[in-house]
């Protein structure tokens, strides 16, 4: 059985893939600020969220494990966040469409009074080619929002995608055998 932890995120699908994983937790939101240093790469980006996430938790505990974690995609080097809105929405998946791109998640576990430990996972996903009409129907479905690079695979963006390399989790927002892995 694994050790209960505290999930620094909001995040309803990385609580549900621990959910469905059997991992008991309890949620503790981190706020904060998730602007990319210049210069920054997406994996020192994600990792270094992940750990601010996590070690921002651990600060108002006085035990326990903390998990923190955070998913971003990248394509032609450019990191895709949430978007702002339509348009930005469309540029993002204009972007994606018809190539692969990478998504990314930074995972931190910090252990209250002890040892923290970072990684990251890398998936490969590529988009079928969208026409613009199937583009405004997946925006108008609102579930771009909220979701790195604009889309979530568990949902109708499924429709879309063609092929993915690599752990399906991390595309949704926590590789969970990453996690396992850390906590043994």
């Amino acid at each position: 059985l694994r050790e209960k932890l505290v999930l620094a995120s909001s995040s309803p699908r990385r609580s549900e893939i621990l959910q469905r994983a059997g991992w008991p937790h309890e949620i503790m939101v981190a706020g904060i600020d998730e602007t990319v240093f210049p210069g920054e790469d997406a994996a020192t980006y994600v990792q270094r969220l992940a750990r601010s996430k996590a070690e921002a938790v651990a600060a108002k505990l006085d035990q326990g494990l903390v998990l923190g974690a955070d998913t971003t995609v990248v394509v032609d080097n450019q990191i895709l966040g949430q978007p702002t809105d339509d348009a930005d929405a469309r540029r993002m998946l204009d972007l994606l469409n018809a190539r692969w791109h990478e998504v990314l998640t930074g995972v931190a576990l910090v252990r209250v009074g002890g040892a923290t430990r970072v990684a990251y996972e890398t998936t490969r996903v590529r988009f079928a080619e969208m026409s613009a009409k199937e583009i405004d129907w997946y925006i108008s479905t609102r579930e771009p929002f909220g979701k790195a690079g604009a889309y979530g695979i568990q949902g109708k963006a499924s429709l879309l995608i063609e092929e993915i390399q690599g752990d399906y989790f991390n595309i949704m927002g926590l590789p969970i055998r990453l996690v396992y892995e850390l906590s043994v």
